[in-house]
């Protein structure tokens, strides 16, 4: 078949490397500009870059949507179309215009988590499973029948940054399997069941800040759903940022008001987390190590020398 490609980041290089090492021909590859955004300067494999060491021409596009493009992929003349970590919307007259249309690869367990950040929602939500679907794109974003789809386990010391090396090396074997089904004619795709749908926002730096109010073991997920290189959950303390790279929750049960360094437990520092702390029914969260404004790791014991206090959200 005769493949355009559409993708970004380190998603979209590994599915031009399965494209690359198939029997298949790549004749585009469509990829976005470099971007200063925190979550696109990380798993940032160019695209762009791996297409003309192998001789593909290349376009660079935020938005898909100029005369120009369109002719150079009248011209492309394609018989698939693969996309994986596009960012924009692609409209209907490119992801129809293959023979065999437009195969979307995402990096969830589809009809949950389309859209954005899906490791990082899944990991914060406390899911079991994580993975990667592939799947034929139509008029709603991440919503067409199910090619291929492979799923890998969360542990309960997973981070981000763990689950995100698990489901990249699913997109080759996926992407090789795939192409082999649409390649041989199959269309007997299975249709999502879209009562189980779900859709997410793109991460900003904001959703970052720790809400004390959660119970500890909410946020000692979203601490591990920031883990590096993504920018880290943070909080404020004396009125400066604290970015917690590791915690866990308490031991002990420690009741008062939410955000209140309280006591040291193990090697680290309880806060008081939770809506139910008020009335003593709470596990505190126990932060063992932090990051200053300044770039320094440090135990959070050495920041947190004398109990008392808060840390607080906002500046």
């Amino acid at each position: 078949m005769r493949v355009v490609m559409f993708g970004y980041q380190t998603w979209g290089h590994r599915t031009l490397q399965a494209l690359l090492d198939s029997e298949h021909e790549v004749v585009l590859v469509v990829t976005h500009p470099e971007s200063d955004h925190a979550y696109e300067r990380i798993w940032s494999d160019s695209v762009a870059e791996l297409a003309q060491a192998n001789g593909v021409p290349v376009l660079l596009r935020d938005r898909p949507d100029d005369e120009e493009l369109m002719t150079r992929l009248k011209d492309a003349d394609p018989d698939l179309i693969v996309a994986n970590n596009w960012r924009t919307w692609m409209p209907p007259q490119i992801f129809r215009l293959p023979r065999h249309g437009t195969l979307n690869v995402h990096d969830s367990l589809l009809p949950a988590y389309a859209g954005f950040s899906p490791l990082i929602w899944a990991l914060i939500n406390g899911e079991e499973e994580v993975g990667v679907t592939a799947h034929m794109m139509d008029e709603d974003l991440d919503a067409g029948d199910i090619v291929v789809q492979r799923a890998v386990p969360v542990g309960p010391e997973d981070t981000a940054t763990d689950l995100f090396h698990r489901t990249v090396d699913l997109i080759g074997p996926i992407v090789a399997e795939a192409l082999d089904l649409i390649a041989s004619g199959r269309t007997d795709w299975t249709p999502q069941d879209r009562s189980k749908a779900s859709f997410f926002h793109k991460r900003s730096i904001e959703d970052g800040d720790i809400d004390w109010t959660w119970p500890a073991e909410d946020i000692a997920r979203l601490v591990r759903a920031q883990s590096d290189p993504y920018p880290n959950a943070f909080t404020h303390y004396n009125g400066r940022r604290v970015r917690v790279l590791k915690a866990s929750v308490s031991q002990g049960v420690y009741g008062g008001t939410p955000g209140r360094v309280f006591i040291r437990e193990g090697g680290g520092v309880v806060i008081v987390a939770g809506a139910e702390a008020r009335r003593g029914r709470s596990h505190g969260l126990v932060i063992e190590r932090v990051r200053t404004e300044d770039g320094t790791d440090l135990p959070a014991t050495e920041l947190f020398r004398t109990m008392g206090g808060y840390l607080t959200r906002g500046a």
